[in-house]
């Protein structure tokens, strides 16, 4: 299958040949410091570090194949071409397809990469290797240059790399404007490039960042030519790929020299050098973005010698290893090495957030409200620590109408209303909370957490975003205050109780939850007044009971009580025959979002668990019945059938059968399952009709939805997309991964991984994906994989293969081990394992199936932690408590079950 990507290590490490004849490839580079980088097979992309402030021009991803402002370093003889070590010369370009094409091969690992080339007219072998320090913002590119012929050649090199400089604003608006800001200096280590200001015109600002371009040889020599300039460097009438700097041996300027008002080049010439047969030369270009030109000079002698490069190279690869600390073993070595890789994506999402790198190319950076929390999954599996006091920062964006800020400021806890000025509520944001908050309880045994006194978001949105505060201004601040005045505070739990017991009461004609400006499905963004989501109304019924069971557990712990503000109670009504009622439940929400419209009387009373228990278990239980009753779809025959997930604008059902047409969607089966809406009889009828209606494995398995043929005004932007490209029809890489998960929260294991593993076979499969491995956030109509890297659906994959394939995970703090592997998943010994972190400790839990039985025909027959034996009490699981792992020593331990 992996015809043209190879791994060549147990840490996911892989190598391609010929990655320039790729189309959209681009790998990213970053640090724990805020720079964040793209880069290509041919050294294209960018870095910055936040939406103001650039360091290479932005790029999106039409850019790579049309820019040719990318990084560059050349090699000249006199007689022959110029030569480019990253490929980007005319000459390179033009021979790419031919016989003349040179061989090259790209190998990367967790954020680095390296480029070597074979330059069969020079004789040359080079290599650059990119990376970014863990704790410096400075991409460093890492050169060498290798003589392979028997005569002793000479050569002249040019580092060149443009620098832009400025906000992604100004890439359209006032480019060449404010390339007059710049005031451009040469030292003697390369160019400075420090504009005058930021410009806005709400506001011009100082500007006080300096970007740089440095260079030097790996012995620390400095360059001895300059060209501050790209009209310096690419000369009248040139190219970046064929500057004629390089091309006709310009005279550039010395150290110390100045210019202005123009766009900016991080070029430089070094002294000519030569080559013995079998010699090598290394050179090294920084690139990055300070504060003082103190810190460019620290940057530079921290990293100006070929030995401090390679050991800062060493000191990332080992610093990026670690943190992915997750491992496993099936019988599939390729699957074993692409999950490290979906392990990772998690952490880029943290350090890019949902912009920043070619494809995501939408807002100005941050993360969404639904990107933090679910982010947490995959850190509660990986690096628990200070989760706990993350969690509790993040309920400090609810409202305390129950709805939240959308927009996630710099560090924890800040928030910003949401994007782009526009006021909106997305109607599944209540659900993610609850969800990550159950698995951190579950994985630690911490629910004092639900008893965390936590503030409230506050801004002019309220009456659940339909109506301004009028009242409110910059001088109250961003929490929610008393009618004291006092910043009023609020447990967990009571987040938690405001977000759902909320949203039961926000519904539609159909007395299912309004859609609002969307719910997770962005693109269905035009049903706002009308529309509703039967899909999410059936997760957040599954919240409710999941919300009940946490209650109950604070109650075997010896909690009777807990204080909620006295306006909640509004939310409890517990008259069944009035839930039936839509305009009771919309004069109940009015009720309380009024009581709360700008400040809060910040009154307190005791609540039973008990009896708040019983309510919500009595809201999951109506909201089950009420939408089977009413959204079950019959198929063509008794063996097919699904749920409705939607009504439009029209107040109409979404799915179902229109004019013979059959009209399915993705999404309603993933939450009717998850929610335990649908029976098992119906999730049988489901999975037939998936796989009829939806399913295509050479396109990397499950559609988000059938084609519907219309573009649909009354329900979503996605409607208007292409059938088959992201929201509308493509196989939607998050929606496809939770699908897989409800199926094995209820037992279909066979049936969830074939969704699992027809992701990952396209990923892997480089002729159809064209990615470099990893899980995109769809694969399009023909298969290639799109939007790589920042994905929630890498969380979601990570949190199933861990918890519900290999079983793995905790209850209320103890741990429990119940795999759902399939006989194809064991290697040829009959063995699987995964290296999983729990309760501080590292565990490697290995399963032996040596009659390679499938899931659901084994049963467990004997257990042991460290040769110690574990009591098995179900024969489908075993259970190790808290308190036996409190006592293992912090190192390793092996838990080995074996399965007859």
């Amino acid at each position: 299958m992996l015809k043209h990507i190879k791994f060549i290590d147990n840490h996911g490490s892989f190598c391609v040949n010929r990655p320039e004849n790729t189309s959209y490839l681009y790998f990213p580079l970053a640090s724990e410091a805020g720079l964040k980088s793209s880069v290509t097979p041919v050294l294209g992309g960018d870095s910055k570090i936040d939406q103001d402030t650039f360091l290479l021009e932005p790029v999106s991803s039409e850019n790579l194949h049309n820019n040719r402002s990318s990084r560059n370093f050349w090699i000249v003889k006199e007689g022959h071409i110029p030569y480019s070590v990253t490929g980007s010369s005319a000459q390179q370009e033009a021979d790419r397809f031919t016989d003349r094409q040179e061989d090259s091969e790209l190998t990367a690992g967790f954020m680095w990469q390296t480029l070597k080339r074979t330059s069969r007219e020079l004789g040359l072998i080079s290599t650059v290797t990119s990376f970014i320090p863990k704790s410096d913002n400075v991409e460093i590119m890492y050169v060498t240059v290798e003589n392979q012929t028997d005569t002793v050649q000479k050569f002249t090199a040019y580092g060149a790399i443009p620098v832009y400089g400025r906000s992604a604003d100004n890439i359209r608006d006032h480019r060449n404007v404010t390339s007059m800001l710049h005031r451009i200096e040469t030292t003697e280590h390369g160019i400075n490039v420090c504009p005058t200001m930021s410009f806005d015109e709400r506001g011009h600002q100082p500007n006080h960042k300096i970007y740089y371009v440095n260079g030097c040889s790996g012995k620390g020599e400095n360059p001895i030519s300059y060209y501050p300039t790209v009209e310096d460097f690419i000369g009248e009438g040139g190219t970046y790929t064929h500057p004629r700097t390089v091309y006709e041996g310009y005279k550039g300027v010395p150290a110390h020299s100045l210019a202005a008002g123009k766009e900016a080049m991080g070029a430089f010439c070094f002294s000519s050098f030569t080559l013995a047969p079998g010699e090598k030369t290394d050179f090294i270009l920084l690139s990055g973005i300070a504060d003082s030109k103190e810190e460019i000079e620290n940057i530079f002698e921290k990293y100006n010698t070929s030995d401090k490069v390679k050991n800062a190279l060493e000191e990332t690869r080992i610093y990026w290893k670690k943190q992915v600390n997750v491992d496993f073993h099936t019988q599939d070595p390729d699957f074993d090495s692409y999950m490290k890789w979906v392990s990772f994506q998690p952490f880029l999402r943290r350090l890019f957030g949902c912009s920043f790198l070619p494809h995501h190319d939408y807002g100005r950076g941050g993360r969404g409200w639904r990107d933090l929390w679910q982010d947490c999954l995959s850190l509660l599996l990986m690096n628990p620590q200070n989760v706990g006091a993350m969690i509790e920062k993040n309920y400090g964006g609810v409202r305390i109408d129950g709805t939240n800020a959308t927009i996630i400021g710099d560090g924890d806890g800040n928030f910003i209303a949401d994007r782009n000025g526009i006021a909106r509520v997305w109607m599944d944001h209540a659900l993610w909370p609850l969800i990550t908050t159950s698995l951190y309880i579950n994985q630690t045994g911490d629910i004092e957490i639900l008893k965390k006194q936590v503030p409230y978001f506050k801004d002019a949105q309220t009456m659940r975003g339909t109506e301004i505060d009028t009242l409110w201004n910059d001088a109250y601040g961003n929490k929610q205050r008393t009618e004291d005045g006092q910043v009023y505070t609020g447990s967990v739990l009571e987040h938690i109780l405001i977000q759902q017991l909320a949203a039961f009461y926000d519904v539609g004609v159909h007395n299912i939850y309004r859609l609002r400006g969307a719910d997770w499905n962005d693109a269905l963004d035009m049903a706002a007044e009308n529309g509703e989501s039967v899909a999410f109304t059936c997760a957040y019924a599954g919240n409710l009971h999941t919300l009940a069971s946490i209650l109950r557990l604070m109650e075997s712990a010896g909690e009777t009580s807990i204080p909620l503000s006295e306006e909640i109670e509004i939310l409890l009504n517990d008259q069944t025959d009035m839930f039936d009622s839509v305009s009771e439940k919309k004069k109940i929400l009015t009720e309380y979002a009024k009581s709360c419209r700008h400040n809060l009387s910040g009154r307190k009373k005791n609540f039973s668990l008990s009896t708040l228990a019983a309510n919500l278990i009595q809201k999951s239980n109506w909201l089950t019945d009420h939408i089977r009753s009413q959204e079950w779809i019959d198929g063509k025959d008794n063996e097919e059938g699904w749920y409705n997930s939607y009504y439009d604008n029209h107040g109409e059902a979404v799915e179902g059968f229109h004019h013979e047409q059959v009209r399915m969607m993705l999404t309603g089966q993933v939450f009717s399952i998850m929610g335990n809406v649908a029976t098992d009889a119906q999730i049988r009828k489901i999975v037939k009709s998936a796989d009829h209606y939806l399913y295509r494995k050479e396109i990397g398995g499950y559609r988000l939805n059938t084609d519907f043929q219309e573009l649909k005004f009354d329900m979503g932007r996605m409607f208007g997309f292409a059938y088959g490209e992201k929201e509308n029809g493509a196989v939607f890489s998050h929606m496809a991964v939770m699908y897989a998960n409800a199926l094995y929260q209820r037992g279909f294991a066979k049936e969830g991984w074939k969704a699992l593993r027809s992701l990952s076979d396209t990923a892997l499969d480089f002729d159809t994906s064209h990615i470099y491995p990893g899980i995109p956030e769809y694969f399009r109509s023909d298969g290639r994989g799109m939007y790589h890297y920042l994905t929630g659906a890498a969380s979601w994959y990570l949190f199933t293969m861990i918890t519900e394939v290999f079983g793995v995970r905790g209850v209320f703090g103890n741990l429990l081990v119940h795999p759902k592997l399939l006989a194809e998943q064991f290697d040829e010994a009959g063995t699987a394992s995964v290296s999983v972190t729990f309760a501080g400790k590292q565990f490697h839990v290995t399963y032996r199936n040596t009659d390679r039985k499938d899931y659901g025909s084994y049963h467990i027959a004997a257990a042991d932690c460290d040769k110690t034996a574990i009591e098995i009490v179900e024969d489908s699981h075993i259970m190790i408590s808290r308190e036996f792992i409190n006592n293992l020593s912090s190192d390793l331990h092996e838990i080995t079950v074996t399965l007859a």
